[in-house]
């Protein structure tokens, strides 16, 4: 287990009170988790990053071991944007005002957020697997509404996903990796336990719901109007939806002055567990470079 050393914490950002892993020595790197994982996704290579960086890796607000705060019906509370305000603060209260960042999934669209909103705040920029938002819904296809449905089931209005999910929550979750041995034991478990909370698929609902209207406004909003200033690296697994689907560079590039990329080969969607040593080696050469 790569966290070996971290320590594991809770502290209030004064919007959410956030679970979080932290260690090593070195300049900031913030990492941020997709769904339906927690934090504990990139323990099989924190450890190494580690050795370069002090990694500060938390449950995003509504995940894990995270708080979950009201919602509204905007959905602002689970928006991007607002996980990027809860992780700006947590850095801050670590004594980071400028840091790092790579996000995946769910924590990559939280990344690119936080760069746009803040950019004093960000050094590097690392997305994985992911395009923007605003992107996603605007070419959305057949081949996305077949592969990618639980986009609009989990934006659907409460109680609605929430109660469907509940008969079977990690089977929901984790169907597209039905007998993986990528994902390690106690972040597997984390995931499970995680699940079993329904305010947990409450949250998860609500980011999603957030990620069809106030998400998509924001980056509209944006679009041909800021760019993402940090020098930006975009990763996706060569075996995954999103290197098929779309040119990923291409959709990225209006987005940001400093754009480089590559496909993961051999992966899918979960490139830090399916391929680690292949990811790890892709992020310290951009990271350090």
């Amino acid at each position: 287990m790569s966290f070996e050393g971290f320590k594991l914490e809770r502290m209030s950002t004064g919007e959410a009170v956030l679970r979080f892993r932290h260690g090593g020595s070195g300049p900031p790197l913030l990492l941020l988790h997709g769904y339906p994982q927690t934090h504990m996704m990139w323990g099989q290579i924190a450890g190494e990053l580690a050795r370069d960086f002090t990694v500060v890796a938390p449950d995003l607000r509504g995940y894990g071991g995270s708080s979950k705060p009201s919602t509204a019906p905007d959905h602002e509370p689970y928006s991007k944007r607002a996980m990027a305000r809860d992780v700006v603060a947590l850095m801050a209260l670590l004594g980071f005002d400028r840091f790092d960042v790579v996000g995946h999934d769910r924590g990559g669209r939280t990344a690119y957020r936080l760069a746009l909103d803040a950019p004093h705040a960000v050094g590097k920029l690392s997305l994985l697997d992911i395009i923007p938002t605003a992107d996603v819904w605007r070419l959305a296809d057949r081949r996305f509404a077949l592969g990618y449905w639980h986009w609009s089931f989990l934006a659907q209005a409460h109680p609605f996903p929430e109660h469907f999910i509940a008969a079977d929550p990690v089977h929901f979750a984790f169907r597209i990796a039905q007998g993986a041995t990528y994902f390690e034991p106690a972040a597997y478990a984390d995931y499970v336990e995680a699940l079993a909370d329904p305010a947990v698929i409450h949250a998860m609902c609500e980011d999603y719901r957030a990620g069809a209207t106030y998400d998509v406004a924001a980056d509209e909003a944006d679009r041909g109007v800021k760019k993402i200033a940090a020098p930006t690296q975009v990763l996706w697994g060569a075996n995954g939806a999103v290197g098929r689907w779309y040119d990923v560079l291409q959709v990225w590039r209006p987005w940001c002055e400093d754009l480089r990329g590559q496909a993961i080969e051999g992966a899918g969607h979960f490139l830090a567990e399916e391929k680690p040593a292949e990811t790890l080696a892709a992020l310290r050469g951009f990271l350090l470079g």
